[in-house]
């Protein structure tokens, strides 16, 4: 099945659809839309549109359930979040939010039922030791104590091993840059910082530039990260339409995108985005991104790959060759993450001297 034919994906495309679809239908969506991490997300789309009345009770059910779960993190991620900049206002560091807590701070689209699983945060990486060290005070500790974990984070990657609260076990992804330092593609951190906007009515809290955010939410999805591919192509989706009304939004992306080195992923986020969401992009735009593309054999090739990574894991969505697609584009995201010699040491590293189990 083509990811366009999935169930959730054309609830989010048409949600008036909806007020209409079978009990077949229906259970596909929810089922779909639960391992998507998709509900909430479709609940406010239906409630965008007025069609939360018009809906059958039994799956009304499913998705005010996924609601109140995604209100719920919701709140948990402010506090959260202030806790964090409590802690680090002595670093001298600007808090930058990135990806799902970014969304819900700022108050956009993107952030209405997203849910996700840690906070991801932005620093310059001259402060990252300090911000590490004041988290550490305030109660955040490593997940990753083999010391090889600790060395690849800390060498090659951008961003250190994660933190998790001792008492409250959230966790927050501490970056310095949006891809590894070892990866092909090399946006530059400090343009990023440069850029960075503050939230309204929320002090000392920062969001990437609007383009920035759609770069980054690429990236992240393009070069390797699939397990809530449709999600995170979801995300985009909504970050094109609300941004498209800010003057010039249009007319910097891809410019933009050439600056950072980040092209070839905003031409897969494009592309995709119109297919599976409709996502209305200007003819001038695709125009703009359009000599990006790969070979007409290797764009084929991804594209048969992405329809089948960007699927939700059901048993509906997902086919024979599915386990392929995503083993070549986890080999692929290696292969644009780290050069072939350090790729070789580090997959025989983790073959060879897995690390030690406690107890």
């Amino acid at each position: 099945m083509q990811t366009a034919d999935c169930a959730i994906t054309r609830a989010l495309r048409e949600p008036e659809w909806l007020t209409h679809a079978s009990g077949a239908e229906w259970d596909a969506v929810i089922r779909q839309g639960r391992r998507a991490s998709l509900l909430a997300r479709l609940h406010y789309a239906l409630q965008a549109r007025s069609c939360l009345t018009n809906l059958p009770a039994a799956p009304r059910v499913h998705l005010d359930a996924a609601r109140v779960i995604a209100d719920k993190q919701a709140i948990a991620v402010r506090w959260e979040v202030g806790k964090i900049l409590t802690a680090i206002a002595q670093c001298e560091a600007p808090l930058i939010l990135l990806k799902g807590a970014a969304y819900h701070m700022a108050g956009l689209t993107a952030g209405r039922g997203r849910v996700f699983s840690d906070i991801d945060i932005l620093v310059p990486k001259p402060r990252i030791n300090h911000v590490e060290a004041a988290l550490m005070q305030h109660g955040w500790v490593a997940t990753q104590h083999d010391a090889y974990d600790q060395r690849y984070y800390r060498t090659w990657m951008h961003e250190i091993p994660p933190l998790r609260h001792i008492r409250r076990q959230s966790v927050i992804d501490v970056h310095h840059a949006i891809l590894p330092e070892t990866a092909r593609l090399k946006p530059d951190p400090a343009l990023l910082l440069a850029a960075a906007q503050p939230i309204p009515d929320a002090p000392g809290l920062f969001t990437l530039a609007p383009a920035d955010m759609v770069l980054h939410s690429a990236s992240h999805l393009f070069c390797g990260e699939f397990e809530h591919g449709l999600r995170d192509l979801s995300d985009i989706d909504l970050l094109l339409r609300e941004f498209s009304a800010q003057s010039g939004f249009w007319e910097g992306l891809v410019p933009r995108a050439h600056q950072l080195d980040l092209s070839r992923p905003l031409y897969y986020a494009l592309r995709l985005a119109a297919q599976l969401f409709a996502t209305p992009i200007p003819a001038d735009v695709l125009h703009a991104i359009a000599p990006c593309r790969p070979s007409a054999p290797h764009a084929a090739l991804m594209h048969s790959l992405l329809q089948r990574a960007l699927a939700p894991d059901h048993p509906s969505c997902r086919g024979p060759f599915s386990p392929l697609a995503l083993g070549l584009l986890y080999a692929r995201a290696h292969w644009l993450r780290m050069p072939p010699h350090l790729l070789a040491y580090h997959l025989a590293h983790k073959a060879l001297l897995p690390p030690k189990q406690p107890g």
